[in-house]
């Protein structure tokens, strides 16, 4: 697989052009939003989604710029064309804020993809939590400090991620990942005001619902782990994760429940690739 292109405000240069100058007040201050979209035998997963998501993140952080849907819809075709590979991989969406609308920068950059090691799905992993609360928890923004901190803390703990305690106390979500626990065959999540509107997430929830799951929203206390059977989380490139372990607290096993999504989730998957060459 050759990553050697990305695309700038629509024009395709090869990857060691793939620079931000360091007078970029912008990017320093981390005036800018930006997605992730997974890529797979030339199909990028959600786009529509994707994009309807960064433009909505714009708006709520005032980036004012020139970028219609269509034109990033065409940009990401154009740059998936010109890698020319039915490997898969990433493509990272930077859309960077200026004074000016005419001046804003819109990159897009594709990443080799990580592999999870396949015992996460059947063991599960370990969180650990750490207070910490986003300033715009609905936009991915490009102020990732404090996300970045609790991150690097819990991979020097051994953890797979931490997750974020808010100033209430209570769980919202993973550094870069969507949290829930489960019940029977209901599905418990943070309210959505108060995290990210994953778009792993929606599609997994759409695919729930769809399958007897029930959704509910609340708020989610550390101190009640106990009350659940088990944990997962989901992010773009590593889909439906189940949890073993959160600080000190073990769930007994996998419950059934999230394995049955896990593999409800891989055939609606296999769906959306199925109607998109279609």
């Amino acid at each position: 697989m050759n990553l050697d292109k990305f695309s700038l405000n629509g024009e395709i240069l090869p990857i060691t052009e793939a620079k931000i100058a360091i007078s970029n007040i912008e990017y320093q201050y981390g005036f800018g939003v930006y997605e992730t979209i997974r890529v797979v035998k030339d199909i990028p997963y959600f786009v529509d989604v994707h994009i309807g998501r960064i433009l909505q993140s714009a708006k709520m952080i005032g980036i004012v710029h020139t970028y219609s849907a269509g034109d990033i819809y065409q940009d990401i075709f154009n740059l998936i064309s010109e890698i020319g590979s039915n490997a898969a991989f990433n493509i990272k969406i930077l859309l960077i804020g200026a004074p000016e609308a005419t001046k804003c920068l819109l990159y897009m950059i594709p990443l080799a993809p990580k592999f999870p090691d396949r015992k996460i799905y059947k063991y599960g992993i370990s969180l650990v939590t750490t207070k910490y609360e986003r300033l715009f928890p609905q936009v991915k923004t490009l102020n990732m400090l404090g996300s970045y901190l609790a991150y690097r803390m819990a991979k020097q703990g051994g953890h797979q991620d931490a997750l974020l305690i808010n100033n209430e106390g209570f769980i919202t979500e993973g550094t870069r990942s969507n949290f829930f626990l489960i019940k029977d065959k209901t599905i418990f999540t943070a309210p959505r005001d108060m995290v990210l509107d994953g778009v792993t997430k929606r599609t997994i929830l759409n695919v729930a619902m769809k399958n007897g799951f029930i959704i509910k929203e609340k708020n989610l206390s550390p101190s009640e782990l106990g009350d659940y059977d088990g944990a997962f989380i989901t992010n773009t490139s590593d889909r439906i994760v189940p949890v073993r372990q959160i600080d000190n607290f073990c769930f007994s096993a996998i419950p059934e429940s999230i394995k049955e999504l896990i593999q409800l989730f891989d055939e609606y998957l296999g769906k959306y690739a199925k109607s998109f060459i279609e």
